[in-house]
């Protein structure tokens, strides 16, 4: 599946900036036509990997195992995999990109300037231009549930009389008995994601939660979930356990001591559904490792370590050990002459 331009005939993609489809050819908006094409898709090797026919220049190139949305190598066009986004791979929702690349190119210049001995062309035009925008799949659950607690609170109060001080330590019964429902807790549904770096893209804004549209994918890449939902469950059970702890606590408060003794969490009723997040990616390679980068294609949040230039600290010491240098040989020409 292609978007082309029914003005030019270019390839029409999403844009964040515009808010809509945009041809970067002839500066149009909205003026998108659908071409299924011929999608031709092999037969995948050990590794998942199938050849794939490009429906627009019939190039052929290899396209791995999850990729529902790529680039054409060879016409530069972006591709939708119609039968990797459809039936049961058919995304319920999805967050468009809200940032765009140069705005993404700008916040990691800004963030990253002040570390001087950060490779050279780690913030360069040239590395940054080959940053990517990523739709993740993520598995969205809504739970309803119950949370009994039971606990003890204490209270202390003091007071002086005379030389004495005493002590009244009061004790309370905290009873709790709450149904509460949780909507779209995420769990990154991509194997190439590493899960600790999408949880910390979070937060996403739900509120900003769509409908599925193919057409925002067009500019981007993209995957189908790699894992069916009761696989990765168990990480939003985590979520859901950890918010509710932390709906109950904000229930009780100016107790000096609490002690539990009954906190049962159960869930009556649960759902999942497939869904889209936007991620830029920024992938850095120096003295072959790699430093990748990943950007909340929706807030801005950015997560990453920068790598650093041994030249350039290095030569920033020897800077620094030359000035010394000279400093304690001018420190030694006055003090001998001020004996002389």
């Amino acid at each position: 599946m292609i978007f082309r331009c029914k003005n030019c005939g270019g390839n029409v993609v999403y844009s964040p900036e515009h808010k809509k489809m945009y041809c970067p050819y002839c500066d149009s908006l909205d003026s998108e036509e659908r071409s299924e094409g011929n999608e031709n898709i092999g037969q995948p090797d050990s590794h998942g990997k199938s050849n794939f026919v490009c429906p627009s220049c019939g190039g052929e190139f290899i396209l791995d195992k999850f990729t529902s949305a790529t680039r054409c190598p060879y016409c530069d066009n972006y591709i939708i995999v119609g039968e990797r986004t459809s039936g049961k791979y058919t995304p319920k929702t999805i967050i468009p990109f809200q940032i765009g690349k140069e705005a993404v190119k700008k916040s990691i210049r800004d963030n990253f300037k002040k570390y001087k001995f950060a490779p050279t062309d780690f913030l360069s035009e040239a590395r940054l231009e080959t940053m990517e925008g990523h739709y993740v799949p993520f598995w969205f659950y809504d739970y309803d549930s119950n949370y009994k607690f039971r606990g003890e609170g204490t209270k202390l109060r003091s007071w002086r009389s005379g030389d004495t001080e005493y002590t009244e330590t009061s004790y309370y019964d905290i009873v709790r008995d709450m149904n509460i429902g949780f909507d779209a807790i995420p769990a990154d549904a991509s194997v190439k994601m590493p899960d600790e770096v999408m949880d910390l893209m979070e937060p996403y804004g739900y509120e900003q939660l769509e409908a599925f549209k193919p057409e925002y994918m067009s500019g981007f890449m993209a995957e189908e979930y790699n894992m069916e939902s009761d696989l990765i469950k168990s990480r939003a059970d985590m979520k859901l356990r950890r918010d509710a702890d932390s709906i109950i606590k904000s229930t009780y408060s100016g107790y000096s001591s609490v002690h539990t003794t009954q906190n049962n969490l159960t869930v009556k009723n649960e759902n999942a559904s497939f869904g889209l997040l936007p991620v830029w990616k920024y992938d850095y390679t120096y003295n072959d490792m790699s430093y990748p980068f990943y950007v909340n294609g929706q807030t801005g949040k950015i997560v990453g370590t920068v790598p650093l230039s041994k030249k350039k600290i290095w030569s920033y010491a020897a800077t620094w050990w030359g000035v010394l240098t000279a400093l304690m040989v001018v420190i030694n020409l006055i003090i001998t002459w001020s004996h002389t």
